[in-house]
């Protein structure tokens, strides 16, 4: 079975706001010395 996929229609303060909330978490992460390729993933994505 095929997964389904969404897509997300932000604005650019929408797409901003995400972005400054995944890069405070991964910078927690980073300080934590844990995985951050989840996120980094997620943020790349956000970009295309």
């Amino acid at each position: 079975m095929r997964k389904r996929k969404y897509y997300l229609y932000l604005t650019a303060e929408e797409r901003r706001y995400i972005f400054n909330a995944l890069l405070a978490y991964r910078n927690k992460l980073f300080a934590q010395r844990r995985y951050t390729d989840i996120v980094d993933e997620v943020i790349i994505k956000l970009h295309k």
